[in-house]
């Protein structure tokens, strides 16, 4: 079905933007995500969702909402993550002339989608990602949230990103609208099947393919929260975490390193205030900065390193299935190559 935002016409015309959203056991808000993708103006659009073998009320929630198809993905292949298979499903039914991947737990502000579309077009974009502003409920989460944000935040600086000439290239699967035939041209999330950051991998296909990728912060277009639990956290971050940050090991003993030098020079504040303005960058309130400033860095340093021991050995879980990192082969490559040059000394 097609919406027509503020004109308020189903099934008449052909859809400007596909909006595809992947769920898998997100009971807990896909509801608001729809609803709040629902009561988007101005704008032309179609709600796909594609259950992915959810276990709970997923599927019958977004059957209850109306004006949205809900789709089952194909067979999951062997070398596919889950995700990548769901929205190849859904970009393959989708009419509109530009896609929308958005994640199950986001919402998005109203006239986002008019806006978002016009700012793709004002800068002449083929993809457009933003970073949403991360809404936190646990102790957990508003401890170490802020500090991995701000990490990213000095990882991927928004403005190189989408400086084509920086050679730094990276989007938020959270927030992705591309144009279709530039979605096509880079070869789609099937390039990336089995790239378990595939978002920051299509990205790189775009680039690759010479298109342009524009990425900010996007807390005035939509929200997210990502984890509600220390266990959700905690999985969630160590499937992802050592793929974003090159040297993981060192990054995270540094700013081990870093927390622990502040609080034993609190009287000088020096460390401790450029360690605040360092977690500032995560677009957090200043209580919960303040809060992550104070005890993240140990949490965000145990987390780097799991998820870097995790993806040597090769193998991430997610939401009770098992994916292949290959970094392991990479690890093992690299021993292989150092055993080579000592016993032949090239």
């Amino acid at each position: 079905m097609v919406v027509s935002g503020s004109l308020s016409q189903v099934g008449v015309a052909i859809p400007e933007v596909s909006i595809i959203v992947p769920a898998r056991n997100e009971e807990a808000s896909l509801g608001d995500c729809l609803q709040s993708l629902l009561a988007q103006t101005g704008v032309r659009y179609e709600i796909i969702v594609v259950d992915d073998g959810s276990t709970d009320h997923t599927r019958a929630i977004a059957e209850s909402c109306g004006n949205i198809r809900v789709i089952s993905p194909g067979l999951l292949q062997e070398s596919w993550t889950g995700k990548n298979n769901a929205v190849v499903a859904g970009a393959a039914i989708a009419k509109g002339d530009w896609l929308l991947f958005t994640d199950a737990d986001t919402v998005h502000l109203p006239g986002s989608l008019e806006r978002a579309l016009a700012e793709a077009k004002e800068h002449g974009v083929d993809m457009l990602s933003y970073s949403p502003e991360q809404m936190v409920g646990s102790f957990a989460e508003k401890t170490v949230m802020p500090v991995i944000f701000a990490e990213l935040a000095v990882e991927y600086p928004p403005a190189k990103v989408s400086d084509e000439n920086s050679g730094i290239v990276a989007a938020n699967g959270q927030y992705l609208l591309v144009r279709r035939v530039a979605y096509e041209l880079a070869g789609g999330h099937a390039v990336v099947a089995g790239e378990i950051l595939e978002d920051v991998a299509l990205a790189k296909a775009f680039r690759r393919a010479g298109l342009r990728v524009y990425f900010r912060y996007g807390g005035d277009v939509v929200r997210t929260r990502m984890y509600r639990s220390w266990e959700q956290l905690r999985e969630g971050w160590t499937k992802n975490l050592a793929l974003l940050f090159p040297q993981s090991r060192g990054r995270a003993l540094l700013l081990a390193a870093w927390w622990l030098c502040a609080w034993l020079t609190l009287p000088l504040l020096v460390l401790a205030v450029a360690l605040f303005l360092r977690v500032r960058r995560a677009n957090f309130s200043l209580g919960t900065t303040l809060l992550s400033t104070a005890l993240g860095p140990p949490l965000f340093t145990y987390l780097l390193l799991r998820s870097q021991g995790a993806h040597v050995r090769g193998s991430v879980s997610w939401k009770g299935r098992q994916y292949r990192s290959n970094q392991a082969d990479q690890a093992q490559t690299t021993i292989h190559k150092a055993r080579h040059v000592l016993k032949t000394g090239s």
